[in-house]
């Protein structure tokens, strides 16, 4: 008498798209995108390797998806940062606190948006979301300032912040205090 073989039941697993996209953010951060594999990425996610070309074209496309999710859950962070700030001491006092981390992002956070240009620089198709983020981020400084000094501050949030990141000594809140202060000046609406 013969068996028929038993079929191993498909696991229903509806979250699973969403996982792998949150395990190559998590990838990126700590191998930078030139690190990043299926191979890592679907260990992180724990799912099997095919389910990472079943959901995507490849991995351009997962680093394009996985890009847009840190930058969709980061832009919120950097608009609700400035809530509140009315006056030109409190916008440079904001920014003040932003470029020292009190924003709600951490080292990892920022070396997943280095990451985005850097990898924006060899994959064009990723423009796109940094074009869409900086317009955002920018947007929300144009509250503040006009836009061709929100473009100055938002350059020297990332500069300095990648300063600091980079740098081994530390850097002073009154140094960055005084700079954003020469930045925006009177510019303050």
């Amino acid at each position: 008498m013969t068996t028929a073989p038993v079929r191993q039941a498909r696991r229903f697993d509806p979250e699973r798209k969403s996982r792998i996209v949150d395990a190559t953010i998590g990838v990126i951060a700590e191998h930078g995108v030139t690190g990043t594999t299926h191979r890592r990425i679907a260990a992180a996610a724990n799912v099997p390797l095919g389910s990472l070309t079943y959901h995507f074209t490849g991995l351009e496309d997962l680093l394009a998806q996985a890009f847009q999710r840190h930058s969709e859950r980061m832009s919120p962070l950097y608009e609700a940062h400035f809530e509140g700030v009315g006056s030109r001491a409190e916008f440079i006092d904001a920014v003040t606190d932003l470029i020292h981390g009190d924003a709600g992002a951490d080292k990892r956070d920022w070396a997943v948006a280095y990451e985005l240009y850097l990898a924006a620089l060899r994959y064009p198709a990723l423009r796109s979301i940094t074009e869409s983020w900086m317009r955002r981020s920018r947007a929300v400084l144009e509250r503040y300032v006009g836009p061709v000094t929100a473009r100055g501050v938002d350059a020297l949030i990332e500069g300095l912040v990648m300063h600091m990141m980079l740098s081994t000594v530390s850097y002073s809140r009154t140094d960055t205090h005084r700079i954003v202060s020469r930045l925006v000046q009177e510019d303050v609406t």
